[in-house]
């Protein structure tokens, strides 16, 4: 079953997706299958942690309420309220080559749900931010509250997966999220230095990056259209992942050349951070290029390039979101906010 959000009458508003292709909210399934009323994704899936019948009784009922079409739907992001964001850094065996180390456990950041952007909206980017690049991943949403959970038992922890965009700046990142600072010999612990080539003892230099501006930025992180559950994805390590620009492909990649599995990620990053229903946690971008792209979404830049970017994950179809230039970028003018905080004159208005 596919789950969405869209905005209606300034309100956000859950959907499900027939066998018809049209939507039904929520509401009106649960009303129909004779359940508790539910608005949000969010709320559903909090639900179906504690009763997992529930989820089979709204598949059964579906297609029995009339649908109405999504032709110009306006878009959020499927989830727009999770507690965190969790992004796996160099999860791709191609890009792990150019490390120094190999960590031999994933790199987590931490994305704000602020970045989140619906199908069909902009990513607005300034060109004075250098380097933004689109990076298309894979994207599961927890289903149930977890601490230290096993790989073997990761999976039934979650409750979907969808497409994500984790656009990134590394202009941002290098310019402001990052400083290099000397440390004194008898500061310089071992650890500070595992992860990195030293040309020698006297080497105490340490960098410092906090992906801040450089992922978190408003539109940064696309999502979406819907949320496929679990039971119709079979293996997550085995989808081919497809990017392209105006229809030209930049990428060509699959989810086996991650270095770290889906289940793997899920299972280290329980280890420090409570998985809460509606978390959602990111995969890893991909590796390989395409045509006039050898080095992939690497050299899709958005600052300058123009045009819609597409990310296609099976069998989740497709994300869209057109490039928009903007200087400040999406916060770089004052905008009117009505319920919810969606924007009256926003730049993320449907192209």
């Amino acid at each position: 079953m596919k789950l969405g959000t869209i905005v209606q009458n300034l309100q956000q508003t859950a959907i499900l997706r027939g066998a018809d292709g049209r939507a039904r909210t929520l509401a009106a399934v649960c009303e129909a299958a004779g359940t508790l009323p539910l608005h949000d994704v969010l709320s559903l899936v909090r639900m179906t942690g504690a009763l997992p019948e529930l989820l089979e009784r709204l598949r059964e009922t579906v297609d029995r309420v009339p649908g109405f079409a999504l032709d110009d739907a306006d878009w959020s992001a499927p989830l727009p309220n999770p507690s965190k964001i969790l992004g796996v850094a160099f999860n791709n065996r191609e890009l792990m080559k150019k490390a120094h180390r190999d960590p031999g456990v994933p790199n987590y950041f931490l994305k704000p749900p602020s970045a989140l952007l619906g199908h069909g909206k902009p990513v607005v980017v300034d060109p004075d931010w250098g380097a933004v690049i689109p990076e298309p991943e894979l994207c599961a949403v927890i289903g149930r509250r977890c601490r230290h959970v096993t790989e073997r038992r990761a999976l039934k922890s979650v409750f979907g997966y969808l497409i994500h965009n984790d656009v990134t700046s590394h202009g941002l990142k290098f310019r402001k999220d990052a400083i290099a600072v000397t440390y004194d010999r008898d500061m310089a612990r071992p650890e500070f230095y595992e992860w990195r080539n030293r040309s020698g003892p006297e080497d105490t230099d340490a960098y410092y990056v906090y992906h801040t501006r450089s992922k978190g930025t408003d539109t940064f992180g696309p999502m979406g259209p819907w949320i496929t559950t679990r039971d119709e994805v079979a293996d997550p390590n085995d989808l081919h992942v497809l990017g392209t620009l105006d229809g030209e492909t930049f990428t060509v990649d699959h989810t086996g050349s991650y270095r770290f599995s889906v289940e793997n990620c899920i299972a280290e990053a329980s280890r420090y951070f409570t998985l809460e229903p509606g978390d959602l946690i990111s995969f890893g971008t991909t590796g390989k290029g395409a045509g006039r792209f050898p080095r992939g979404h690497k050299s899709l830049l958005m600052g300058v390039s123009r045009g819609r970017v597409a990310i296609y994950i099976e069998p989740r179809g497709g994300l869209y979101n057109p490039i928009k230039h903007q200087t400040g970028g999406a916060c770089g003018r004052r905008r009117l906010l009505g319920p919810l905080g969606i924007s009256l004159e926003s730049p993320w208005t449907r192209p």
